[in-house]
């Protein structure tokens, strides 16, 4: 769903079965659909099955790992996982 746009940059890699989700519903109002842009910057690697939400901006040579839930900003030259995504280490 890319109705808030999606931006991928050069040399990005991601695995099979990633979500890259731009709208949700309105808590307030079901019928209003929020959009939010999405922005993989160069050479982040998305791992496999990995779910990126609404406004996410995922930086420079990041890591997303297998199955992560991403929710926020993901600062360049880190790794994130788990549910939701949080930091692992820098790289």
């Amino acid at each position: 769903m890319a109705a808030g746009g999606i931006t991928i940059d050069d040399g990005v890699m991601i695995g099979p079965n990633v979500s890259i989700v731009t709208d949700n519903h309105d808590f307030q109002n079901r019928m209003v659909l929020r959009c939010k842009p999405v922005h993989i910057c160069r050479n982040a690697w998305i791992g496999v099955g990995a779910i990126i939400l609404p406004g996410v901006t995922i930086g420079e040579n990041a890591v997303v790992v297998a199955g992560a839930v991403v929710t926020k900003d993901v600062a360049p030259n880190t790794i994130v996982g788990g549910n939701p995504a949080k930091f692992i280490k820098s790289i």
